[in-house]
């Protein structure tokens, strides 16, 4: 597929499974077979947030993602503090530099040390702009196993411009797109309650409007601040507007 058929493609497209599809299988053109996407709402100066809290889509086993992700090595990754420091792309080869300038804290070390057991030694890291200091977003983009840090930087030569670029819009179109994280979802009361506080309803008025008595109200909106990890209602709605599950469009 052309790039501008891609992107065409890529405007049109509704949920995230569709859009995660085409998007590994457009990256494999390139040559990059193993993708992490990775995306926050709630960075800080010393955090990327709570990890519950992420949105990350990839294609890797489960071995890696449980040793990378869920053991926590993400955090101290050379190439994840990269990211959260900087925009653009950059080549795996400042790992390679911070090894040989022995620049590396005992943390880091142990990621390098994973991901050479897992055969993560080559790619490029491209990270996205964000007007807010709290969002961050970043893509690992890795060849398959065997493949030199040497045949990434050529592949970068020729169509860096290109995979920078599709990723840029890729990027663009997933924080669009409706997503809650794992034992975050709402049930459609819930969104609907949530959807009327948001706009500016009292719970006597949103009992009226919905038919229910105030107390049904407040058991909805009290389950939702729990199933969002929040304390108060204004926060519940913010955080469900920021994964797109309120004030949604009928498909």
């Amino acid at each position: 597929m052309e790039i501008l058929d891609y992107l065409h493609s890529l405007a049109e497209v509704r949920s995230l499974e569709q859009l995660w599809k085409a998007h590994q299988e457009k990256m494999a053109e390139f040559g990059f077979e193993r993708i992490i996407y990775g995306y926050t709402r709630y960075k800080t100066e010393r955090s990327l947030g709570d990890p519950e809290d992420f949105l990350v889509l990839s294609n890797h086993g489960q071995e890696y993602l449980n040793g990378f992700l869920r053991s926590g090595l993400y955090f101290h990754a050379p190439m994840v503090r990269w990211a959260v420091q900087n925009d653009g792309a950059c080549s795996w080869d400042l790992v390679r530099e911070q090894i040989a300038q022995g620049g590396l804290t005992p943390q880091a070390q142990k990621v390098v040390e994973f991901n050479q057991k897992m055969e993560m030694t080559a790619g490029y890291t491209v990270s996205f702009y964000s007007i807010s200091s709290r969002f961050k977003g970043a893509i690992s983009l890795a060849p398959a196993p065997g493949v030199s840090q040497e045949a990434v930087n050529a592949i970068w030569a020729e169509h860096g411009r290109d995979i920078q670029l599709i990723n840029n819009m890729a990027h663009l179109k997933i924080v669009t797109l409706p997503y809650m994280p794992p034992n975050r979802g709402l049930t459609s009361r819930q969104r609907e309650t949530l959807q009327w506080v948001g706009d500016g309803k009292t719970t006597k008025d949103i009992a009226t409007i919905m038919g229910l008595t105030t107390a049904t109200i407040e058991k909805h909106l009290r389950l939702a601040r729990e199933a969002l990890a929040v304390e108060t209602t204004a926060q519940a709605v913010l955080k469900a507007a920021m994964h797109n599950q309120i004030f949604q469009l009928e498909n």
